[in-house]
């Protein structure tokens, strides 16, 4: 019991980090955002956290770490091209036209998403808590996604929301797919795999495309690399190992609710380093999602 004990509190306090390390990582993002295209900027921020996960996950966990079964192998290598490869390319780019605070918001369908999907591949708890914090926390994102803010321009803003929503959703699922595998597997392995599917996926779309915008040679600056290298470490090493180990040692459930508290970070981040307003819809919006996701954690683990 003991044991059980310190393992959620371990886990939740790795989901709170992973909140904290990615709200840093998207304000850093939505800066380099101006200036690079998205599937570069994703591509170049997998490149240097795979340059730096690889020699970690040796020292930390050794050859052994990466014996997994064929079927583990592709769900861990399909997680990292959906979840980080395909999902962080989409963020980046409703990133850039709904700005920091309102992806921040719009992020908190993650939780419900993953409860959804634990509920239905998990079996995990599903109680009417959670329905009701499920139906705060989408009602907080509708009500950043309307107003007077998009009058004028909602066509303009509803691509971007919906393409927000689909990374979330790919996020969600992509974490719910290797559950199974980080309880009995190196969190180091899993995560370097996953980061290097991302990596190859986004390489190959390039290279197969061809998109003029996505290969686009926007000369970078020395504070540019300086930037993108502090957001792929903070927000996307560091994040990602909290992220998944939280996962690792507590349920999906509450690891994805307290996920949840980088909408709180990521507005607060975003209005001291990017001057991004904090409107009254927007204060609504967040109060109404992190009701949401606080009723899914105080009630739902019953």
């Amino acid at each position: 019991m003991a044991e059980r004990l310190i393992g959620m509190g371990l886990g939740e306090m790795c989901s709170l980090t992973a909140a904290a390390t990615w709200a840093v990582g998207v304000v850093i993002y939505r800066k380099l955002g101006a200036r690079i295209p998205p599937m570069r900027l994703n591509l170049l921020k997998n490149l240097l956290v795979l340059a730096a996960i690889l020699p970690l996950a040796w020292v930390f966990a050794g050859a052994e770490g990466l014996h997994l079964s064929y079927p583990e192998w592709g769900l861990v290598l399909t997680s990292g091209f959906l979840g980080i490869g395909v999902a962080d390319t989409l963020y980046f780019y409703a990133l850039n036209e709904l700005g920091a605070a309102r992806m921040g918001i719009v992020g908190n369908l993650y939780s419900p998403f993953v409860i959804l999907l634990s509920y239905l591949f998990l079996s995990e708890r599903l109680g009417i808590a959670q329905l009701v914090g499920f139906a705060l926390v989408a009602g907080g994102v509708l009500m950043i996604s309307t107003g007077t803010s998009f009058a004028g321009q909602s066509s303009a803003r509803f691509k971007p929301l919906l393409l927000g929503v689909l990374s979330i959703a790919l996020m969600a699922g992509s974490v719910v797919m290797v559950k199974r595998v980080l309880e009995t597997h190196s969190l180091w392995w899993v995560s370097a795999v996953r980061v290097g599917a991302g990596a190859l996926g986004l390489f190959l779309v390039l290279t197969l495309l061809r998109d003029p915008k996505a290969a686009e040679r926007t000369p970078m600056s020395a504070r540019d690399w300086r930037l993108l290298a502090l957001g792929a470490l903070i927000g996307q090493l560091l994040s990602m190992v909290f992220w998944l180990a939280g996962y690792k040692y507590t349920t999906a459930s509450v690891a994805a609710i307290l996920n949840e508290t980088a909408s709180a970070f990521i507005v607060l981040f975003a209005w001291l380093a990017l001057g991004e307003q904090i409107n009254r819809r927007k204060i609504i919006g967040l109060a109404l999602t992190l009701t949401g996701v606080s009723l899914m954690l105080a009630l739902g683990r019953g």
